[in-house]
């Protein structure tokens, strides 16, 4: 009999849900969800296998997680029966270098991943608020972990490294890297459509409401735009993206801002909500004719080149440049305007097929490539749950074997 495997991704504005069909040897995708927190009422809405449906949820806001999972789980009874579930997999932002893989939870862990949420603030919380929702409904299920920041372990230490004392090097301020479980996704999915692209210099762009740029060589991380926090980088919709710490040093020396209030800008308030003063989506902002629109786009577009530009001479060169998320894969001008100020690096856009987001949007005859990819970030969650039980019954075993082995010598 098939089992299931639910996996949960806490975002700053929704929560993603997958359920996944496990035959002993396989994992098939059956539906996929999304609550949108911001939604009166909340609403979730699920597509599968069996079509499409939509739900009210009748709890309120979104501070009472257990509600809203119990209710979820009572009108979801046809789709996801918990008895039949082996494990569920939460996305977990941030794991630094105490989790350099997926894990198999305890209370323990989740103590832990607790106690790193200040290094992801807008994610972290709600992942612990899931994890603690499930092990209380359902405590028998196990549950597992896996991390954004464990993608990154592969990046050199000279890259990791900012110019500060090495003490405080050592004390845990360095570069992480977000997102990936989304290039580790396009790593895996690229590979199969362009196998000999993908063991070469690939930089992908994950375009989000957080966006963020990957280095990658041979399928590993090597550089990324993300560093220490979820703030650096590129503009995004609300958050500041890279900026001049004088800057932070004027606000609380200066205006006398408060550190929450100094977190509220740069988290909430900044991006291309704040250059434009109108909207943090560049969906409002690409049909504005307010000239702030364009040049908060203009300001976007001009980062995003000058990362790829950034992490192409920390490869020593690009063989091919891959857009994904929400912008990236649905977002042609944004895209267009991007290739635009690399054509300089061989990049000549196929108006056509950026149009019709097709998989290649280069024309085949110039020297540089660009591709859009979707990422499916549930399905990696789904692989890594499935690969943490079995590391952790792997574990299991030896341990027992050693325990009697002891035995038997004594």
């Amino acid at each position: 009999m098939e089992k299931q495997l639910v996996t949960f991704n806490a975002g700053s504005s929704t929560v993603k849900i997958g359920v996944f069909a496990y035959d002993g040897q396989d994992i098939r995708k059956l539906s996929r969800g999304e609550i949108d927190l911001n939604g009166s009422p909340l609403t979730f809405r699920l597509r599968g296998e069996n079509g499409k449906l939509d739900i009210a949820l009748v709890s309120k806001g979104t501070d009472n997680i257990v509600s809203i999972l119990d209710e979820l789980f009572a009108k979801l009874a046809a789709q996801i029966n918990p008895a039949n579930i082996l494990a569920v997999g939460h996305r977990v932002v941030f794991g630094g270098d105490q989790f350099a893989g997926p894990i198999l939870l305890d209370g323990k862990h989740i103590d832990a991943i607790d106690r790193l949420s200040i290094f992801a603030p807008l994610h972290q919380p709600k992942s612990v608020a899931l994890i603690k929702a499930v092990r209380k409904l359902f405590p028998h299920l196990a549950q597992t972990a896996s991390f954004d920041t464990a993608f990154h372990q592969t990046i050199p230490d000279n890259v990791r490294r900012f110019a500060i004392p090495r003490d405080l090097h050592e004390r845990g301020i360095k570069r992480y890297g977000f997102h990936g479980l989304s290039y580790k996704s396009i790593v895996a999915n690229f590979s199969l459509r362009e196998p000999e692209l993908a063991r070469g210099k690939i930089i992908a762009a994950h375009l989000g409401s957080g966006a963020s740029l990957c280095a990658m060589d041979g399928g590993k991380s090597v550089d990324t735009s993300m560093s220490f926090s979820t703030l650096d980088g590129i503009p995004m919709a609300t958050r500041c993206g890279a900026l001049d710490p004088g800057v932070l040093l004027h606000l609380l020396q200066q205006e006398d801002m408060r550190a929450d209030e100094l977190s509220d800008l740069l988290y909430h308030r900044s991006g291309l909500l704040g250059l434009s003063g109108l909207s943090g989506d560049t969906r409002d902002l690409l049909s504005s004719k307010d000239h702030r629109a364009r040049d908060a786009l203009d300001i976007f577009t001009a980062r995003i080149a000058g990362e790829i530009c950034r992490l192409a001479a920390t490869l020593g060169g690009l063989d091919a440049l891959i857009f994904t998320a929400g912008i990236g894969e649905h977002q042609p001008a944004i895209r267009e305007a991007v290739c635009g100020r690399l054509c300089w690096l061989g990049f000549e856009v196929d108006a056509t097929a950026n149009e019709d987001n097709a998989f290649r949007i280069t024309n085949r005859s110039c020297p540089a490539a660009a591709f859009v990819l979707a990422t499916d970030e549930e399905q990696i969650i789904a692989s890594e749950t499935l690969e943490a039980i079995q590391n952790a019954a792997v574990s299991y075993a030896r341990r027992d074997s050693v325990t009697i082995s002891e035995g038997d010598r004594a």
